[in-house]
């Protein structure tokens, strides 16, 4: 019954924010006239039973008295159905209990000694829990005043039950107002949570729009990719990249290549599918559409996204169109691979020159010393034309086109290296570990794959600590072949490791020499043979490179195939 009742007079702050929450209605007027009604009902409803008890059984009591108490509580019921209560000041709801207590009061005097008031609870309780403290008060002078009229009623014969009905009203109307000031405050409380998160939904919704604007004016492709698979968020940039390549479409007939623009890009290998089986990966850049056609290249980055207990919250998938920035590398390497070719005759020809004049032996000592000079620049300055030609042509179809494997042992070829270059060791005081070397059999260029071992063993020299060392070493499992050099230089930062085989990248110590050329043609000619080339590297402590390529095949009698 009390979570029906209004609200007590002195919660009008209460009201006022409730005014403002649902509305412009004030929310316990709303319920002022069901209450009044409730209530009125509800005791109407038991005092009908009572009279229908009287009316067909004995009644020891006074008859017109006790029905004249029944009629003011039906009167009042009906009052209650016809007064709108709502359009009234709060304060006069209050004579609907008032005139109960008084109609209580005359069954009461019907019938001395009988249990019939008990029904003072219904308006006692009314009253303690929807008019606050002077609800609270107004049921002390009226148990004051049934106290007063029990024991005259009782005419001196004042039994326990004369005592214990005051104290039972006193206990149901201070649980009436403990109750009703409860709910006063969870009902408070309620709308304090509701007006925050209206807030937080507002602000949610404000970030939201925010962050999709922000999307939307980003120039490249934006996918939020749940734990399940399920594409949760994507950007406009992205929704134009996939209608021109249509690169996450499993029914699309577009061909995917590798970085290379001609190696074939199986469909379990796309940056999507990658990602669905939780890999992370940055820059994988996929070429859409047939060489010779027009062709669109994206970069792909992954990124994986982790809860605080280290759950898996999917990915984010961004791509980016790179096709005009390929293009541009690749006519800037077109044009410096014409200037490079036509560098080389010149070249060429100074050398033969310079050679004669060396040999000429009219030539003064001291002009043949500054020949020397002049032969060992122009030499110099060939071996860079020579690399810018071979970064310019080192596409893996120029490259395989232009090899010529048999079958070697890979240790040989490693120890020929690192003979050759003892001389530029010994100047920097480096010596060269060969205890690691294994018969290796592998299927390879000689000329090539002695230009990747000289590549890695020149660097381990010129980027080691004056000192230093160098350990190399070969060895085969049968199917494949690995070729080591480890250096004990300074190391490769990771953010340096990451565009290390670039061409034209200089990392750190590397940045003061060389054409950042050597690694680039190293992994170009590593991959024409079919293999891969790695790198592990930590600060301060030295590099690793790790080339694998694959093995041949031995025959009974010792030899490879």
């Amino acid at each position: 019954m009390t979570a029906a009742m209004p609200g007590p007079p002195h919660t009008g702050a209460v009201r006022a924010r409730l005014h403002g929450l649902w509305g412009g209605r004030d929310f316990s007027d709303q319920t002022q006239e069901r209450a009044a009604t409730l209530n009125q009902l509800l005791l109407a409803g038991v005092v009908f039973v009572l009279a229908a008890f009287v009316a067909v059984g004995p009644f020891s009591g006074d008859g017109a008295l006790f029905f004249l108490g029944v009629v003011v509580v039906f009167v009042l019921t009906g009052a209650t159905l016809v007064v709108p209560w709502n359009r009234l000041r709060f304060g006069w709801v209050a004579v609907i209990p008032a005139v109960d207590i008084i109609a209580i009061g005359l069954l009461q005097l019907s019938a001395p000694g009988s249990a019939l008031g008990l029904l003072w609870v219904f308006p006692i309780t009314w009253l303690a829990g929807s008019f606050g403290l002077l609800g609270l008060f107004a049921v002390a002078v009226s148990i004051a005043g049934i106290t007063a009229l029990l024991l005259p009623a009782d005419r001196g014969d004042e039994t326990f039950s004369t005592f214990l009905l005051p104290l039972v009203l006193v206990a149901g109307a201070a649980t009436s107002y403990l109750n009703t000031r409860r709910t006063e405050a969870q009902r408070v409380l309620l709308a304090k949570q509701s007006v925050l998160l209206r807030r937080v939904l507002a602000r949610t919704r404000r970030q939201e729009q925010e962050v999709t604007e922000v999307l939307d004016a980003l120039d490249f492709g934006v996918v939020r990719i749940g734990p399940a698979g399920e594409v949760a968020i994507t950007n406009e940039a992205h929704a134009q990249l996939q209608q021109i390549a249509r690169w996450d479409d499993e029914d699309a007939e577009i061909p995917m290549f590798r970085d290379d623009g001609v190696t074939p890009l199986p469909r379990d290998e796309t940056p999507l599918a990658r990602a669905l089986r939780g890999e992370a990966f940055d820059g994988a850049v996929v070429w859409f559409g047939q060489p010779g056609e027009p062709r669109q290249a994206l970069s792909m980055t992954v990124r994986r996204l982790t809860g605080t207990g280290g759950a898996d919250l999917g990915a984010v998938l961004v791509s980016r169109d790179v096709t005009a920035e390929l293009s541009a590398l690749r006519a800037r390497d077109d044009l410096v691979a014409s200037v490079s070719h036509e560098l080389r005759t010149p070249l060429t020809s100074i050398l033969g020159y310079l050679d004669l004049a060396i040999e000429n032996p009219d030539v003064p000592e001291a002009v043949r010393s500054d020949l020397d000079i002049a032969e060992r620049n122009a030499e110099r300055l060939l071996g860079i034309v020579a690399d810018i030609l071979a970064a310019s042509s080192s596409s893996s179809s120029t490259i395989e086109a232009s090899l010529s494997p048999r079958e070697l042992d890979a240790a040989e070829l490693v120890r020929a290296a690192a003979e050759a270059a003892l001389p530029r060791a010994r100047a920097r005081a480096v010596t060269v570990d060969l205890s690691g070397l294994e018969s290796a059999p592998v299927r390879a260029d000689p000329l090539r794959l002695r230009q990747v071992v000289d590549n890695l063993v020149a660097n381990a020299i010129a980027y080691n600590r004056a000192g230093g060392s160098i350990h190399l070493g070969t060895t085969t499992d049968g199917r494949a072949t690995w070729i080591l050099v480890r250096d004990t230089g300074p190391g490769i930062s990771e953010a340096d490791r990451s565009r290390l085989f670039q061409r034209y990248y200089r990392a750190g110590a590397r940045a003061g020499s060389g054409t950042g050329l050597g690694l680039a043609i190293t992994r170009d000619l590593v991959r024409a043979h079919g293999g891969e080339i790695a790198l592990h590297s930590t600060v301060g402590l030295g590099s690793t490179f790790i080339v694998k390529l694959p093995a041949a095949r031995e025959r009974n009698d010792g030899g490879v195939q």
